[in-house]
């Protein structure tokens, strides 16, 4: 590394885990789009990092694994301490609860930036009235210079509920490489290895981790449902999952009891997202909850009719009607009229994924979201070195 690249200011992104996840996506899109010239990064993870670490472009990005064992933090506070000491960071850029803790030790490390993003709720408090969690972020809040929350519904989280005060918390959509996450300009792309290859069938998906907040055994039941609901759905309709998880296995089980199990194609997890975004002709996504959602505005920008659950950073998302449809959480029965609706009218849909993807373009670009990072950064370093100097001088 040359002596130029050693003096830009580095940033540590602290997260509980690296591997294949919106949150951890975010930081990758980040790191690679950010220019090079701005910010070194290192990326941290209090657990363990994953192949997942390969879709950073960069080749001077440091990655370490602290390994940590279940339960609080504090016995990592030490190595974090250290860490922070002799990488020397100018930000800390922590994600969710689970990495809130690395706050303590950068502060105490003198780190003069302590950034912290709230991403999305966790299954164990799905509308954040969680009074424990509550507390532990209350308690952190000293600890942390800037929030920055991915949704408005975050951000009264952050203010209403917490108590930050409005002029520290930043809130910043995620955004989607238009380029890469694009519509197919003809008929819909084949899928590698996807057995559903005929062109009449009408296929409706979805991407995520298959975890429990995510509750793809509610697509399972829907597209039971639809089938039921619409008997000539059973010629046409197809179900493709893209993901791992402990539920994969449950949600196959689903279909078989159902006997739709070869109407339906699971593959675990795959790399080629843009290409089995531009085969499908319907996204959904029926989490219990959200921030914002990466793999939702993928499926936008490549032009698709979405239909996602009615909770979180969606409704920030889907203008239900014109870009997509809400329906509410858990509600099957809601999901399944749904699909067969757009099964049914595919000018609609159609026109509804078109509409989607002109509002990517307006205001959920990646070059967006990249820019405003890089703002608040500069911004907090500036600010951060003044508090320094006068702290020094005095």
């Amino acid at each position: 590394m040359n002596r130029v690249r050693e003096l830009r200011p580095l940033v540590a992104h602290v997260v509980y885990r690296f591997d294949v996840g919106g949150l951890e996506n975010g930081v990758v899109n980040l790191i690679n789009h950010m220019p090079r010239g701005a910010y070194r990064h290192a990326v941290i993870a209090l657990s363990g990092i994953t192949n997942f670490k390969s879709r950073v472009a960069h080749d001077d990005v440091q990655f370490i694994a602290l390994h940590k064992s279940s339960g609080h933090g504090v016995k990592l506070y030490p190595r974090l301490f250290k860490l922070f000491r002799e990488l020397r960071p100018e930000i800390v850029h922590s994600r969710n609860l689970a990495a809130l803790e690395a706050t303590i030790p950068a502060w105490a490390a003198g780190v003069p930036v302590r950034i912290h993003g709230e991403h999305g709720r966790d299954v164990g408090d799905l509308d954040g009235s969680n009074r424990k969690l509550q507390w532990v972020r209350r308690l952190y809040r000293p600890f942390v210079t800037q929030y920055i929350a991915v949704s408005t519904d975050l951000e009264r989280y952050l203010t209403s509920t917490i108590g930050v005060p409005t002029t520290q918390v930043s809130q910043i959509y995620n955004g989607v490489d238009a380029q890469r996450f694009h519509p197919e300009p003809r008929q819909r792309a084949p899928i590698a290895d996807c057995p559903f290859r005929d062109p009449d069938l009408w296929l409706v998906g979805a991407v995520g981790r298959m975890h429990a907040v995510k509750d793809p055994l509610n697509l399972a039941r829907a597209f039971i449902q639809a089938l039921k609901a619409d008997p000539a759905s059973h010629e046409r309709l197809r179900l493709i999952i893209v993901g791992e998880g402990p539920l994969r296995g449950e949600a196959l089980a689903l279909l078989d009891r159902a006997g739709v199990a070869e109407k339906a194609w699971l593959p675990g997890e795959r790399g080629d997202i843009p290409e089995i975004l531009r085969g499908l002709d319907c996204f959904v996504l029926p989490s219990l909850a959200e921030g914002i959602s990466n793999t939702l505005l993928e499926a936008m920008a490549s032009g698709l009719p979405v239909i996602a659950t009615e909770v979180g950073g969606n409704r920030e998302l889907v203008e239900s009607g014109r870009t997509g449809e809400l329906v509410p959480a858990a509600d099957s029965e809601a999901l399944a009229r749904r699909i067969v609706a757009y099964l049914r009218d595919p000018g609609l849909a159609r026109a509804t994924g078109r509409a989607g993807r002109q509002r990517i373009e307006r205001q959920f670009t990646l070059e967006a979201m990249v820019q405003n990072y890089q703002r608040l950064y500069d911004r907090l370093r500036l600010v951060g070195g003044q508090t320094a100097q006068r702290i020094s001088a005095a």
